[in-house]
């Protein structure tokens, strides 16, 4: 699994156990040792199990955390998955991400670096207003705990070791 930044660098990738699917999308799992890199920098274990997210043709990814966390929910909106292979998915970060804490609280960051790269990286007004509508209905699905941000990912996460 890899995102990427607009211009093609690298920002996160880690390796992840495909699930499934349901009505929601692709479901994938990572143990508590998955090991995750961002850009260049040293990999390093996220230290509790969970469950990604990817659904079709939606500007955002969802990834589920066990207890252990103080965010219990983190979505990065990014440009829809595309899958070069079957074992591979790929998508473009687009800075904004939705978390919820496990207090309920939902949050919307990095809305700063949103502001920044659509001048660095020149982001086509399509894209912008992709990535600030799903920003808008995740802020609003997930503090509803709306389908799939309701619990739906427990059986998902039960599948992980």
């Amino acid at each position: 699994m890899a995102f990427t930044k607009y211009d093609g660098s690298p920002h996160w990738t880690r390796t992840a156990s495909y699930l499934g699917e349901d009505e929601h999308g692709v479901w994938v799992g990572c143990g508590a040792r998955t090991s995750i890199r961002r850009g260049d920098e040293q990999p390093h274990e996220v230290g509790v199990r969970h469950v990604m997210l990817i659904p079709p043709s939606e500007w955002w990814v969802g990834t589920f955390y066990e207890v252990g966390l103080d965010c219990e929910l983190y979505c990065d909106i990014a440009t829809p998955a595309r899958w070069p292979h079957p074992g591979e998915v790929t998508m473009i970060d687009l800075d904004l991400d939705v978390c919820r804490l496990r207090t309920g609280q939902v949050q919307l960051l990095d809305e700063d670096e949103f502001a920044e790269h659509q001048l660095r990286y020149r982001y086509p007004a399509e894209v912008i207003e992709a990535a600030t509508a799903s920003a808008r209905w995740l802020q609003a699905a997930v503090g509803e705990r709306a389908a799939p941000f309701g619990g739906e990912h427990d059986s998902w996460l039960a599948q992980v070791g």
